[in-house]
């Protein structure tokens, strides 16, 4: 059994290897291997590493003994990785180094923002801070209530426990995977055009982040309070709100801080779509190729994330410290 879940490790590995040998064979040389060879050739070369005992699945599988054979294979891999990024991605190092003056006219405006429009966007950017307040405020009761839901230590005591878990980590994983600015193109159609679209793909988004970091949490409490509630014959809520809400209660503040400091980062991007909020002011201006305008946001922006990144650095330790 051991060895079958070494060449099925072993097999993925060279399966991949080949396949991006066989995708640079295509798109450099026009050279296309048959689809059989790319199925059939990782698994020679994984018997034979595998046979050799000095596999690459044996290292990633705990082996004690493993020759120094995985250590070309594991290089490989990556060496070839960073081929494969570098061709798919197209990187031109002397079109970066070259055409640097196509960006003149865009540098001389962030450099020289038109104050004249300094009211405007100050207003743009307090609603993005509002919007992003919101959206992170509306999500604290939903994100603490599932998160209990998604600690694997408080749930698993029980198969509906379980069943609960994997469905609560399920759709939350799915929710943080969608990034804001899709759930923010969804809201803009649903709701329409305005900061409402923006807060609310934060907030959806906030929830599933949210529910993910307090959960970790609680998946690291002491267990030594929880087993002592436990053992007077105290309920599940009884257990929740003695022995695992104290443990709890600080990180959560310096999570849902830092949250806040990524939502008021992300309120710009969510802006793009229609989001409201400054973002939506630097899409305009940016399509108008008004780059002075475009300067002033952007210092702005910087400004305030800075300031927010200051604060809630410090209030994060504060919490974490006490």
């Amino acid at each position: 059994m051991k060895h079958i879940k070494l060449l099925i490790i072993e097999y993925g590995v060279w399966l991949y290897a080949v396949a991006c040998i066989a995708w640079l064979l295509l798109r450099w040389a026009a050279f296309s291997v048959p689809g059989w060879a790319i199925l059939l050739t990782p698994v020679a070369i994984a018997l034979i590493t595998v046979l050799s005992q000095g596999s690459l699945a044996a290292k990633i599988a705990g082996e004690k003994k493993v020759k120094s054979l995985w250590k070309y294979e594991a290089a490989f891999a990556i060496l070839l990785s960073i081929v494969m990024a570098w061709v798919i991605v197209e990187l031109k190092p002397l079109a970066f180094f070259t055409q640097a003056s196509n960006t003149t006219s865009i540098l001389k405006g962030i450099f020289n923002p038109n104050t004249k429009e300094l009211v405007p966007m100050l207003a743009a950017l307090v609603e993005t801070i509002y919007l992003a307040l919101l959206a992170t405020v509306l999500a604290i009761p939903f994100a603490f209530f599932l998160s209990f839901f998604a600690a694997k230590n408080l749930m698993f005591g029980s198969i509906p426990g379980k069943i609960a878990y994997v469905f609560i980590r399920t759709v939350s994983t799915i929710f943080r995977s969608i990034e804001a600015i899709v759930w923010a193109i969804i809201f803009v159609v649903w709701v329409g055009i305005g900061p409402f679209a923006g807060m609310l793909a934060l907030w959806i988004h906030s929830i599933a982040a949210l529910i993910k970091l307090y959960s970790e949490q609680i998946e690291n409490i002491d267990p030594g309070p929880v087993e002592a509630i436990k053992a007077t014959g105290a309920s599940t809520l009884q257990i929740w709100r003695y022995a695992v809400a104290p443990q709890i209660l600080a990180p959560y503040l310096a999570f849902t801080i830092y949250r806040w400091d990524i939502n008021v980062r992300m309120a710009t991007i969510v802006g793009f779509v229609g989001g409201g909020g400054i973002g939506l002011a630097l899409y305009q201006q940016q399509q108008m190729l008004s780059w002075r305008n475009v300067g002033l946001i952007m210092w702005l922006i910087a400004l305030v994330v800075w300031i927010m990144d200051m604060f809630s650095g410090y209030i994060r330790e504060k919490l974490t410290s006490n």
